[in-house]
């Protein structure tokens, strides 16, 4: 995926690059990047909506934990969940560099 946004020149600048991830299950998962512009050959999307963020600091393996903290929190505010998307900041060898791992929610509600 990011040798074709390379090759079609719609990379994001440094500051603008994001990546989310959505993982319906253990087995698939969705990845979605910041572009510039389309890409050829590539499913293109528009992500829209209203989205509640929250920062996690830990292990990949917490983010079923994390869900259950987003879950009451959304419930608290009234709003109903569509999707999960998650920002990973760091990479496992990373995360052992620095000392943390930093992940954000990215919640779309209704």
């Amino acid at each position: 995926m990011f040798k074709k946004i390379e090759t079609s020149k719609a990379s994001p600048s440094k500051a603008d690059f994001l990546m989310l991830a959505y993982d319906p299950s253990p087995w698939k998962s969705e990845i979605y990047m910041t572009v510039t512009s389309k890409v050829p050959d590539a499913q293109n999307t528009t992500l829209s909506g209203t989205f509640i963020t929250q920062v996690f600091d830990g292990p990949y393996n917490a983010v079923p934990s994390w869900i259950k903290l987003i879950d009451a929190h959304i419930a608290s505010l009234g709003k109903k969940i569509i999707k999960y998307y998650f920002f990973y900041t760091t990479c496992p060898k990373c995360m052992k560099k620095y000392g943390h791992n930093y992940v954000i929610s990215f919640t779309q509600v209704e």
